[in-house]
């Protein structure tokens, strides 16, 4: 795609993941303005449709990277990845990078959710302690008259783990995350208020704040 204002202004959202380019949407705007994180900067958001890489990446921040090298490279967009999970403090920060897989290769939110009910059945509330992240990773690709450029922000969601299943809305652990501050799980809240509050929201804010400062020439 030839370089110009619009390519240049335009990213690359390196997933095939539906529900997650529902809440970059959701969260940044289609006009960037008014919006959850506050982002108005006017950049638009195309979906990926190239292959995935292998995500053998040892923290967040890596398969983030991973995701968005691939999608720069299959497009010559500008892209952003995210990687995110759950994290709970008595298992060591698991499942972490895990979180998508924790009950097997066949990635069901109902399966992982259940295994780590059992995990931690017998944990009191007081060692239930857990956050949800999100890392955010951008990578520009070089052109004549700049090099390429990499930069990773981050966002977390404290709060604890239920004992049950509560609510409807949302998706993968949603519905055992209880936010701190709130006595319903993530999955009880609605969904612009879900957005507002997550650790997504909270790394695109800082995503907002990195684009609008001009370091990586937009």
């Amino acid at each position: 795609m030839p370089e110009d204002a619009t390519t240049h202004r335009t990213f690359v959202l390196a997933t095939h993941n539906l529900h997650k380019v529902a809440e970059f949407e959701a969260i940044l705007g289609a006009a960037g303005e008014g919006n959850a994180s506050g982002f108005s900067g006017g950049f638009h958001i195309v979906a990926y449709d190239g292959p995935e890489p292998v995500e053998d990446g040892a923290s967040f921040t890596e398969n983030a990277l991973i995701k968005a090298r691939a999608a720069a490279a299959h497009t010559g967009l500008p892209a952003l990845a995210d990687d995110s999970g759950i994290c709970v403090d008595i298992l060591g920060g698991a499942p972490g990078i895990f979180s998508a897989r924790w009950a097997g290769a066949a990635r069901s939110d109902a399966a992982n959710v259940q295994l780590l009910l059992e995990q931690l059945a017998d944990v009191r509330d007081t060692n239930r302690n857990a956050h949800f992240t999100c890392h955010i990773a951008i990578v520009v690709p070089a052109t004549e008259r700049s090099r390429a450029l990499e930069a990773v922000v981050s966002g977390d969601w404290p709060g604890q783990i239920a004992r049950e299943v509560r609510g409807q809305n949302g998706f993968g652990y949603d519905p055992i995350f209880i936010p701190q501050g709130n006595t319903g799980s993530a999955a009880e809240l609605p969904p612009a208020k879900k957005n507002a509050l997550s650790h997504r929201s909270r790394a695109l804010k800082a995503l907002a704040d990195l684009l609008e400062s001009g370091k990586l020439g937009f």
